[in-house]
Parts: C-alpha cells; sequence; structure tokens
C-alpha cells in the first residue's frame, strides 16, 4: 500500500493542512488501516515537493488530533484515533452544551448556533 497524495498548489488551503485533511479522512474510512506505517517527515516532504517542516506540522496536527502516533525511532503510525476522536468530540459538545446554557440560550438556540458552525466548518 503506498500513501496516494495529493498536494493542489492551486486550492487556497494550506500545503500542511491539505495534507493532514488527507491522512485524517483516510485513516478514518479506513482506507488507512491503524498501524499503517508513515513515510518520514523528510521522506514524505521530498516525495511531495514540500518543506519538510510543513509536513512535521502536518504530522504535529495529526497526533494531536489521536490520528497518528510517534514511536521514537520506530516511527509513525495510524493509530486507532476512531474512539479518541468520538470521545473528544463528545467532550467539546459537552463543553459548548454548558457554556450555551450559561450564556442563557435556549436547546433550540444552541442547536442553531451548533448546526451553524458545523455547516460552516464542514462546507468551506
Amino acid at each position: 500500500m503506498t500513501l496516494q497524495i495529493v498536494i493542489d498548489p492551486a486550492d487556497p488551503t494550506a500545503p500542511y493542512e491539505q495534507l493532514r485533511t488527507q491522512i485524517s479522512e483516510r485513516a478514518r474510512s479506513g482506507t488507512l488501516p491503524v498501524g499503517y506505517r508513515l513515510p518520514t517527515v523528510r521522506g514524505l516532504a521530498e516525495d511531495l515537493g514540500l518543506a519538510a517542516n510543513t509536513v512535521a506540522k502536518a504530522y504535529r496536527a495529526l497526533e494531536s488530533d489521536g490520528v497518528i502516533e510517534t514511536r521514537g525511532r520506530n516511527g509513525t503510525f495510524v493509530a486507532a484515533a476512531g474512539d479518541a476522536a468520538e470521545r473528544e468530540a463528545a467532550s467539546a459538545a459537552q463543553a459548548y452544551a454548558e457554556r450555551a446554557r450559561r450564556l442563557g440560550l435556549d436547546r433550540a438556540a444552541a442547536l442553531a448556533a451548533a448546526e451553524d458552525a458545523v455547516r460552516a466548518v464542514y462546507t468551506a
């Protein structure tokens, strides 16, 4: 299996974000299975024609999101991220609901605000 990543220089999205998104989507869909060893930062940067810092930034974001894990000198691997991502999303949703209630929003207003935010992010 090879990592098929395409960075579009004409896309207004930053290259590190394009990389982060593609790896994240493939890991969460199972296209990149748990335990799949990702290329080194330098190797992937060279393959994609990117600066090593750009790939490193994407890897750091993916690791922070629980999508990948670095095992020292052994490399970087796709983590079992589904459960971790769902737990983190549930925690963020709980914090949002509590904050909206403290602000005095009723349930319908809180849901509408959340739906607007999700729509804005997922259609961007």
